[in-house]
């Protein structure tokens, strides 16, 4: 023990009797020497007392349905380092196509008996899925949290950012810029947060620029979530006519950027592309991509405090809570092309944000 001692000592840069007052947990050591006595024990392979050791408050689930789209470990990131902050240990669980499913991970969960479960963009924002599953999680009891996506009848917090709203200032900014043959790319439309982005679409395009509700149907595309998805319905688009696209997802945009080259448009030039969510890298593509961007870190942290809220027995509010998104303005929006210019020529220089 004295040999122990005298390297944990060495190692920390304290006195042996700083180590032993550590060790057995006393008072009168301030927390840097501390942490720098227990980081030693770490380095030198030494097992901490029990009675430092840093218990867990238990185990939570976080079920994303891909890691495939930058966004959802964007979340996991946020909402594990939180979780961890709170003493809980997050177990991840992320679907792919023809693997594990949505209610066989949460079956793995309640095995292990976690203390509550995030759900990022699950069955929750599914309206043609049966909810049931959520209620009979609720009457067990386990606290959940839904991240995107709201359910009416499941007594659970929700945490969402506001499509309908982002859509419509997607809309505003291509209108600011002069455009007025504007379309949507968004996926199916059984999700929730489809359904609000075409409501707000709608909203948009009438206000705006007056279009009628057949124009508006003529308009919107609604695709597979991903890049080739957006690609797909883009091309339908630029066939159209429209010259403003604006996209339910920032893989999307990529693919509706990628339509634009295919038939020999510029980006920004010829067809202005704005994305949705502001995944890691989105201001690094060619051109850098305008997008609507989700507040991640603000709506992890919030479900997270009202996950471990219900954990600890006080209730959250059993509502949405609705977080505004941003505009972020990068290269892949400009001014619309005059008419009779040739396409793929000069980029018309935007305008600055004062005049918009």
């Amino acid at each position: 023990m004295r040999a122990r001692l005298s390297d944990i000592a060495q190692q920390a840069e304290v006195s042996e009797a700083t180590v032993s007052r550590v060790l057995n947990d006393r008072p009168g050591v301030a927390p840097e020497t501390r942490q720098a006595v227990l980081t030693a024990l770490d380095v030198l392979g030494y097992e901490r007392p029990a009675r430092l050791r840093k218990r867990s408050a238990g185990l939570v689930g976080l079920v994303v349905p891909e890691l495939d789209n930058p966004i959802f470990p964007a979340f996991a990131q946020v909402i594990e380092s939180t979780l961890a902050q709170s003493g809980f240990t997050p177990v991840l669980c992320t679907q792919t196509p023809g693997g594990v499913t949505e209610d066989e991970y949460v079956e793995m969960l309640l095995d292990r008996q976690v203390s509550g479960i995030v759900f990022v963009s699950g069955l929750h924002a599914d309206t043609a899925a049966n909810h049931d599953r959520y209620r009979a999680l609720i009457a067990r009891p386990l606290p959940i949290v839904m991240i995107n996506g709201y359910a009416p009848g499941i007594a659970a917090p929700f945490v969402s950012c506001d499509d309908g709203e982002a859509t419509e200032l997607a809309v505003a900014h291509l209108v600011a810029l002069g455009h007025r043959r504007i379309g949507l790319i968004t996926g199916p439309d059984r999700f929730v947060p489809v359904q609000r982005r075409v409501a707000g679409f709608r909203t948009a395009m009438s206000r705006l620029v007056g279009t009628t509700e057949a124009e508006v149907g003529e308009l919107a595309e609604l695709s597979l979530f991903g890049v080739e998805g957006g690609e797909a319905a883009a091309g339908r688009l630029i066939e159209r006519g429209v010259t403003g696209i604006v996209c339910g997802s920032d893989l999307m945009a990529l693919g509706a950027i990628r339509a634009a080259r295919q038939r020999g448009l510029s980006v920004p030039a010829d067809v202005s592309v704005v994305g949705y969510d502001d995944s890691p890298l989105m201001a690094f593509t060619d051109p850098p991509l305008t997008t609507m961007r989700q507040p991640v870190a603000a709506m992890a942290v919030a479900a997270v405090r009202a996950l471990v809220d219900e954990i600890n027995g006080h209730a959250a509010p059993h509502s949405e809570y609705l977080f505004r998104p941003e505009l972020v303005v990068r290269g892949s929006t400009a001014v619309i092309r005059p008419a009779g210019a040739a396409p793929g020529g000069p980029q018309r220089q935007r305008p600055t944000p004062s005049s918009l």
